[in-house]
Formats: structure tokens, C-alpha cells, sequence
């Protein structure tokens, strides 16, 4: 059982380290050519690195995807911080209550 939890521990901080890598990649090459258009504080991209350091993979992509849909010409931005908890249906995943329905 643990040798399983740490694969899992494992592959979860590979995928986190990978998505990081993808929005440093972002911010390193194309966001100086795009300039600045976020909408928001902190930016879209430094949202989503604080999502994914906060809240893992699963739940800071979750977070990140749903900033980067609400960032659009139309919305009226201003202070968005990263949540303290993950949204419920994660944080259900990872602690699913004692009431479940599993032996």
C-alpha cells in the first residue's frame, strides 16, 4: 500500500512539475510578444502557478482553466486570488467523508 501511495505521490509532482513547466514556458516566451492583457490580480499565469503549487495538478488545472475562461475582453477583472481550499468536488476526492457510502 504505501509503495502505491508513492508512485502516486510521485507521478502527481512529475504531472505538477510538467504543468508549471508549460505556463514558465508561457510566461518566458510568448507572453512578451502577446503583452500584457490579463485583466486580473495576479495575472492568469501566476494564478495558475500558485493554483498548482497550492492545490496540485488535479484541482490548481481546475482553478487555472476556470481564470482563464472568466479573462476575456467583457469582464471587469480586478484582485482574484487563489482559493485557501480546493473546490469541493477535489477536496471530496482526496478526504472523501466518513458518510460514503464505501465499506
Amino acid at each position: 500500500m504505501r509503495s502505491v501511495r508513492r508512485l502516486l505521490t510521485g507521478l502527481s509532482r512529475a504531472v505538477n512539475a510538467l504543468l508549471k513547466g508549460v505556463v514558465r514556458a508561457y510566461r518566458f516566451f510568448l507572453s512578451p510578444w502577446l503583452g500584457s492583457a490579463c485583466r486580473f490580480t495576479p495575472t492568469c499565469s501566476l494564478y495558475a502557478l500558485e493554483a498548482l503549487d497550492r492545490h496540485g495538478p488535479a484541482a490548481g488545472s481546475y482553478l487555472a482553466a476556470r481564470r482563464l475562461l472568466r479573462c476575456h475582453p467583457g469582464c471587469a477583472g480586478g484582485h482574484d486570488p487563489v482559493p485557501d481550499q480546493a473546490p469541493r468536488l477535489f477536496s471530496r476526492l482526496i478526504n472523501p467523508s466518513s458518510d460514503s457510502p464505501h465499506p
